[in-house]
């Protein structure tokens, strides 16, 4: 009877702390909202399935702990890093999944069934969101929406994303670890340029190619546009496109005579299976993803341009453009277009630290390839 009293009183004591030790937190989020939730937050809806991406750095030992649905985007958008997850958390594979608020199919009752605290939510969907009463009908609700972003604005907000993050989860600290080795890693880049001479070549950003038969998608002044300028080139796409995301005609790019093409690649057979586009990420075939860069160098929008005629057409990882791990894009792409300035720089080094010290999974290759690759 003594044991079962003391066991009760044990019981009471930890419940009673555990709430005690949920507090609001307010913060500013990505959109500019002035957002209050309990903190550490325990029950979080994934808005995008790649978050877990930033939520893995925070919550190491189980990265789906707080996650109670998401948007099911993680599987068709990049398989390789989902079934690697899922190898080590089988329990994702249980999770409630939805659709996305961008496209009208998010159900909020389905949402409020799940008693989220907060939804995380890409600051791309603000509008849609807005729009469809999303965030109206989960205020009544009693639910939280937050907006970061890796993807509009990654250099301008990426950072203060994971601040955030770091303050619902109540892992500030770690997200305060993860952000100075990130702008430590990026400094690499920027130091040595600001010391150096040198000239910029122009670059061309192939944004998923082979994805459509249609040419070009690429990037404008931001995103992996921004990277190109970041790490010495210049992105010829900058002063064409007003924003972020566009096309380029084949016409454009000839004249533009690129001197290096950038193609960004993934795994995209949920989307268009047995596509051209070249599959890029964790454990890719190097060999098929070379012979699919090759064959995208033989399109009319590359005929005669000096990227081809040096080898210097490229295919790198597309979910750089979409995550935390940007600096690692940037260190690779400097070394690309400056490689004696950066011949002690190792990207692949640093993405394998940066496995080691922050992410709950083993570090596989397979994020880039080049037509002049020894």
């Amino acid at each position: 009877m003594m044991h079962r009293l003391a066991c009760s009183a044990a019981l009471t004591f930890t419940l009673c702390t555990g709430a005690a030790l949920a507090d609001p937190v307010s913060f500013t989020d990505i959109a500019g909202r002035e957002v209050t939730v309990d903190a550490p937050v325990e029950r979080i809806i994934l808005g995008e399935g790649r978050q877990v991406y930033l939520l893995g750095i925070l919550d190491r030992e189980d990265p789906f702990e707080r996650v109670v649905g998401w948007r099911q985007d993680l599987l068709e958008a990049d398989p390789d890093s989902y079934h690697i997850y899922a190898e080590k958390f089988p329990q994702l594979k249980e999770l409630p999944t939805f659709g996305g608020f961008k496209d009208g199919t998010f159900d909020v009752e389905q949402a409020a069934a799940l008693k989220p605290q907060l939804v995380l939510m890409n600051l791309e969907s603000k509008a849609a969101t807005e729009d469809a009463g999303y965030d109206e009908k989960l205020a009544k609700l009693g639910i939280s929406i937050a907006y970061v972003d890796f993807r509009e604005d990654p250099m301008a907000h990426s950072v203060e994303s994971m601040r955030i993050m770091g303050k619902v989860t109540g892992k500030d600290d770690q997200a305060e670890e993860y952000i100075d080795f990130v702008e430590a890693q990026m400094a690499r880049v920027t130091d040595t340029l600001a010391g150096a001479e040198f000239d910029r070549p122009k670059v061309f950003v192939d944004r998923a190619g082979g994805y459509s038969d249609d040419c070009c998608m690429t990037f404008g002044p931001g995103n992996f546009g921004e990277y190109v300028e970041i790490a010495g080139g210049t992105n010829i796409a900058g002063d064409i496109l007003p924003s972020t995301f566009g096309t380029l005609n084949p016409e454009q790019i000839i004249a533009a005579n690129p001197d290096q093409v950038i193609v960004t690649g993934g795994q995209w057979d949920a989307y268009v299976p047995g596509g051209n586009w070249v599959g890029m990420g964790p454990g890719s075939d190097m060999d098929v993803a070379r012979g699919k860069l090759e064959a995208l160098a033989q399109r009319t929008a590359m005929t005669g341009i000096n990227a081809v005629e040096t080898g210097q057409f490229h295919a790198i990882w597309h979910q750089f453009y979409d995550n935390p791990y940007y600096f690692v894009a940037v260190q690779k792409i400097a070394t690309w277009l400056h490689p004696e300035l950066f011949a002690d720089l190792d990207p692949e080094a640093t993405l394998k630290e940066l496995h080691e010290r922050f992410l709950p999974v083993d570090y596989k290759p397979g994020y880039w390839v080049s037509l002049n690759d020894d």
